[in-house]
């Protein structure tokens, strides 16, 4: 899953176990999301796949690599032709013991210290590299979705029932569920309600009002006939 935390909105999910191939639709899907845009800073684990298929997608925003095997001289490896220093990527490992956290090693794998800075203090969220967001949000989505409970009978035996009811539970997340932390203060004195809900769509501007799941559910797709 990829998951924008400024806007608390889920950009887009790949059911499976975790490969090279699923990461890589994964990512593509995030930047047809993003209309192309290159993002300021991107984290996660120390999965190697990461990197191999961010070079993939934002090939213009990887810069250029010095070749080590080369002694005499100095070359380069073109990555893009044209680099753009506006990517960052960090990776974020967690030493547990005992099943507690010990100690977190945080490494910045695209871009510089100082680039990774700049992007933190832009987020209105974050100020040091992490991947707290996603962990949340995985456990919201388990207290969504009963079939991803742990050690109970509700899990899914079929898998196609496991995926769509995955994908449901995220997209409705994203119109249709009102976040505690996004909601802003009404300052009218006369009105009762002391805040107006929003969801993670309307933060994002996708939308200007909470979504039912009748609306939801009966939006036209483009593409598929009835």
């Amino acid at each position: 899953m990829a998951f924008d935390p400024e806007h608390r909105l889920v950009l887009n999910v790949v059911f499976g176990k975790r490969s090279a191939t699923r990461i890589l639709k994964l990512l593509k899907g995030v930047k047809r999301q993003m209309q192309d845009r290159v993002p300021r800073l991107v984290t996660s684990d120390e999965f190697s796949s990461y990197l191999t298929t961010l070079k993939q997608v934002w090939p213009q925003a990887i810069p250029l690599e010095k070749d080590k095997r080369c002694k005499k001289r100095t070359r380069y490896k073109r990555q893009a032709a044209t680099p753009d220093s506006t990517l960052n990527y960090a990776t974020v490992c967690k030493q547990r013991k005992k099943g507690r956290v010990v100690s977190v090693r945080r490494t910045v794998v695209v871009g510089t210290r100082q680039s990774v800075a700049a992007a933190l203090k832009e987020s209105s969220v974050s100020c040091t590299i992490n991947t707290s967001f996603l962990e949340r949000h995985h456990a919201t989505d388990r207290h969504r979705n009963a079939r991803k409970a742990r050690r109970t009978y509700r899990f899914s035996k079929d898998w196609l029932i496991h995926e769509a009811v995955g994908y449901f539970s995220y997209f409705t997340y994203n119109f249709c569920w009102p976040v505690r932390t996004l909601a802003q203060p009404i300052k009218d004195p006369q009105s009762k309600a002391k805040s107006s809900p929003r969801t993670p769509a309307m933060a994002a501007g996708l939308t200007n009002h909470v979504w039912s799941l009748h609306e939801w559910l009966g939006y036209p797709v483009p593409g598929l006939s009835i």
